[in-house]
């Protein structure tokens, strides 16, 4: 009963601390018409201190809504073009000799923010991409002999366009891997696209205004802990997880030699926080399987590998996801 109670208590200060959520969906809806999965899978890397790569081909507002959100919260926001000539230097910073000084200085790249937009990240060869391992996962940088601590909140938001491999370089796994969600974009409906039309030919474009502080995103990013994850779930969560690696023990046999290798445990802490996250935006203070679902594709889709023989047949790692989705039991 007391447990029943607390839930009461924990829905209701969710309820409360939940609502700057639709003043930032009201705020990105003014610039971006539609895309609400987008906007909603931006609000979960945000509240889960989790970095997102977006695909999508060129035109689906990928940047705008990056910026979008930047300029809703009163943070620093660097917007990092990466081309194959960009040297890891130039997205971390350098050492520079001071004559002044007679000493080498400390030169800080534009990584030294709290959003960074890393537009499309592809397009650099690996010892750039490299340089951002250590920025996504340990919130630090190293420049020479010194380390430097990251502001809070960091995050990057990377953007990649599928169709075009001409002068791109895969991101390695490791560098994928530390992408919480990798979220796909598709085409916009008939009717927002005739909204996006007017709302580009109008005499001025609409822009977001400022409505929060650094600091509520990491007050928010503590609650969303707070969020009540039943035992059932957790084990919903892994059974998920580890149906990914072993498909054989869940009755997916023929999945067994179509994935190379399965969810790190990344994907499963990813998952769990993911969750918890949807919950808060959906303001409730307790996770349903719901909403492990809902956010599932996009927590896995980028961490499954495949065999030859997947690709052979044209299986995709959606393919595999909704049969395991399907499969493993629902508590």
């Amino acid at each position: 009963m007391s447990e029943a109670v607390n839930i009461r208590e924990l829905n209701e200060r969710i309820q409360k601390e939940s609502s700057f959520v639709d003043l930032i969906q009201i705020e990105m809806g003014k610039v971006i018409v539609g895309q609400k999965q987008l906007i909603e899978s931006l609000l979960i890397g945000l509240l889960s201190d989790g970095h997102i790569l977006l695909e999508g081909v060129p035109g689906l507002a990928k940047t705008l809504a990056i910026k979008t959100l930047a300029d809703t919260i009163d943070a620093k926001f660097s917007r990092i073009q990466f081309t194959p000539d960009l040297l890891p230097a130039d997205l971390i910073g350098t050492m520079v000799y001071s004559q002044k000084e007679e000493n080498f200085l400390v030169k800080k790249g534009p990584i030294f923010a709290n959003f960074i937009l890393a537009d499309e990240i592809n397009r650099s060869p690996a010892k750039v991409q490299s340089a951002l391992l250590e920025a996504m996962q340990e919130k630090q940088v190293t420049i020479g002999t010194n380390t430097f601590e990251l502001g809070k909140p960091f995050l990057v938001l990377a953007t990649q366009n599928p169709i075009e491999q001409e002068g791109t370089y895969p991101l390695p796994e490791a560098q994928v891997d530390r992408f919480m969600l990798k979220v796909v974009i598709d085409y916009p409906k008939k009717e927002e696209e005739r909204g996006i039309i007017r709302q580009n030919l109008a005499k001025s474009f609409p822009t977001a205004s400022k409505i929060l502080r650094t600091e509520d995103i990491l007050k928010a990013r503590d609650v969303v802990k707070d969020v009540y994850m039943d035992e059932k779930i957790e084990k919903y969560i892994l059974d998920i997880i580890f149906a990914t690696r072993y498909p054989q023990d869940y009755n997916l046999s023929k999945f067994q030699n179509l994935i190379h290798y399965g969810g790190s445990p990344r994907a499963s802490i990813s998952l769990a926080m993911a969750s918890k996250a949807y919950a808060f935006i959906k303001r409730r203070g307790y996770v349903i399987p719901e909403d492990v679902r809902a956010v599932c594709y996009e927590v896995l889709r980028h961490r499954i590998g495949l065999t030859y023989e997947a690709e052979a047949e044209n299986i995709t790692t959606e393919n595999i996801i909704t049969e395991i989705l399907n499969t493993v039991e629902v508590p």
